[in-house]
């Protein structure tokens, strides 16, 4: 299914290079430095904590864990989406995605905004004053991760 109409074309990060972070970090601060996007009508916000000179934030969205150095390492799909973030918590609800909250085991209640055909999500953390903060987002690549999706919606709060 093709992306809906008010989705942005996806960053263009091929071939990587030592400047792809500085544009996808471009991007980062457009996005959500600059001004912040709108969750019901309530601003995202995240930690401001730095890593390497950038929001550790940016990190979890253009990197991933690698198990086997304990590194986090370039996510080509998680990079080349980011443009994607902000307006998915703008649309959130919308006909093309599904988007709620869930209890999880830990008590914190978190928000998924999923484009399922897109296999792309955003999850943020909810607080009791209605307020999101933004924790990551990253593409759906395991079977396994979008049943875990599937199950979290269908007991959603």
């Amino acid at each position: 299914m093709p992306p809906p109409d008010w989705l942005p074309a996806m960053a263009r990060i091929s071939p990587w290079t030592v400047e792809t972070f500085e544009y996808l970090y471009a991007i980062f601060a457009r996005d959500f430095k600059d001004t912040r996007p709108l969750y019901e009508g309530r601003p995202v916000w995240f930690f401001p904590e730095v890593e390497d000179g950038k929001e550790t934030i940016f990190w979890h969205m253009t990197t991933r864990n690698d198990r086997q150095t304990a590194t986090r390492l370039p996510d080509l799909r998680r990079s080349e989406r980011l443009p994607w973030v902000r307006p998915m918590i703008e649309h959130a609800g919308c006909d093309e995605g599904k988007a709620w909250d869930y209890q999880e085991a830990d008590g914190s209640l978190k928000t998924y905004v999923w484009l399922e055909d897109q296999q792309f999500v955003v999850i943020m953390k909810k607080y009791p004053d209605g307020g999101r903060r933004l924790l990551t987002s990253f593409y759906v690549d395991y079977p396994h991760y979008r049943r875990k999706l599937l199950k979290k919606y269908e007991r959603r709060a």
